[in-house]
C-alpha cells in the first residue's frame, strides 16, 4: 500500500501543478493584452502632447 499511496499521491500533485501552470499561463496573458494596451494608450497620450507642445510653441513665436 505505501508504494501505491506515494504514486497515487505523485500523480496528483502533477495534476494539481498542471492546473495551476494552466491558469498561470491564462493569467500571464491577460496581463500581457493588458499591457500591450496600456503602451498602446501612452503612445498616443506622448503624441498628443508632442503635438500640443509643438503648436504651443509655434503659438508663441507668431506671437512675440
Amino acid at each position: 500500500m505505501g508504494v501505491t499511496e506515494r504514486v497515487w499521491g505523485a500523480l496528483t500533485s502533477m495534476i494539481k501543478l498542471e492546473d495551476k501552470v494552466t491558469r498561470q499561463s491564462e493569467a500571464l496573458k491577460l496581463h500581457q493584452q493588458k499591457l500591450e494596451e496600456l503602451t498602446g494608450r501612452v503612445i498616443r497620450l506622448e503624441t498628443q502632447l508632442e503635438l500640443l507642445t509643438g503648436a504651443a510653441i509655434v503659438k508663441r513665436l507668431k506671437g512675440d
